[in-house]
């Protein structure tokens, strides 16, 4: 049963600043509550269709906007396609990374997950979504899938999408919730670097499962770029992602 849906842009308080969210609600029931993290490209369509999705799931979606006051979405955002193209990679790289460097600043990540911290203290306050708090980030937000996780004993489940874990075994032993990550097989540095995450994850005693998907790679999951979706994956990686929504958040 898919349930209807109402959609609002809200804006949530936080310590310096408030952050703007795009907030999706069932109408009928509510099973919790999940963070929807974007991709590097912003709080796109892509992303507030997937914080519809899973709002007619049964549960209240908050998909946050963390970019728009570091970098230039727009200009960013343009340079998707050439990323992903063989033929334009190479051009567009460069071009990207310059438009990154303020996201390298370590008071950037810091903020970051603030703004995450503030999604969660309002979704865990809100009576509907009975303290049952997720997390379901893409490439960049399944980056800040893993922080929330390592930072928020309350999560009930992260759900990271293609993200890097840049944690050592002690810091990823305060995770308190079950982990379900996704991958492609082609996604050259994150495959190389997933076996030395799963043996720390397995010594910190974390719930950790990771699933591979083969023919496919970075942004498998992202059905409005030709170039990275893999429909086959990403159905496959949905139902999985909502049985562990169903399982660990209700």
């Amino acid at each position: 049963m898919l349930y209807t849906v109402c959609m609002s842009m809200i804006n949530i308080p936080a310590s310096k600043q408030s952050v703007q969210a795009y907030e999706a609600r069932p109408k009928d029931t509510c099973r919790g509550a999940v963070i929807v993290i974007h991709e590097v490209w912003g709080l796109v369509a892509h992303t507030k269709d997937v914080a519809d999705r899973v709002a007619r799931e049964g549960y209240i979606a908050i998909a946050p906007d963390l970019l728009s006051d570091t970098i230039d979405i727009t200009a960013a955002g343009a340079l998707q396609e050439d990323l992903f193209n063989p033929e334009k990679r190479n051009a567009a790289q460069p071009r990207l990374r310059e438009l990154m460097t303020p996201m390298h600043n370590p008071e950037f990540g810091v903020a970051t997950l603030g703004k995450l911290q503030a999604c969660f203290d309002y979704l865990y306050a809100l009576p509907d979504a009975q303290q049952k708090v997720a997390a379901m980030g893409f490439c960049f937000g399944g980056t800040y899938s893993f922080g929330i996780a390592v930072k928020e004993p309350r999560l009930k489940l992260a759900i990271p999408f293609y993200g890097h874990a840049d944690y050592t075994t002690d810091e990823l032993s305060a995770i308190a919730c079950p982990v379900r990550a996704f991958y492609g097989e082609n996604d050259a540095q994150l495959i190389q670097d997933l076996p030395e995450l799963t043996q720390k994850m397995n010594s910190a005693g974390v719930d950790f499962e990771a699933k591979t998907y083969p023919n496919a790679g970075h942004a498998f999951f992202n059905d409005t770029n030709k170039f990275a979706y893999s429909q086959a994956a990403a159905t496959d990686a949905w139902s999985r992602a909502l049985t562990a929504l169903r399982t660990y958040v209700g």
